[in-house]
């Protein structure tokens, strides 16, 4: 159970850093855009069914992805 609490953390900062790094401009064919892309290929899988399941929250002009959250609870009970 430990290693997999482990391997549930790893992942957990890499939602993290997805969540940052989606808030920073990233110019196509940097060093950044291509870790954003490592990023982006390893938490799809499981944040993109669950963006499709429930969708962002409206807030004014804004929408707010619940997907990490719902991901970090269960990461949490998991563990």
């Amino acid at each position: 159970m430990d290693v997999i609490c482990t391997i549930l953390g790893i992942y957990s900062w890499i939602i993290f850093a997805r969540i940052i790094m989606s808030w920073i401009r990233v110019e196509p064919g940097t060093p950044v855009a291509t870790i954003y892309s490592v990023v982006h290929s390893l938490t799809e899988p499981v944040l993109g069914p669950l963006r499709a399941a429930i969708p962002p929250v409206r807030m004014g002009a804004a929408a707010l992805d619940l997907s990490p959250l719902i991901v970090f609870v269960a990461i949490i009970v998991i563990c």
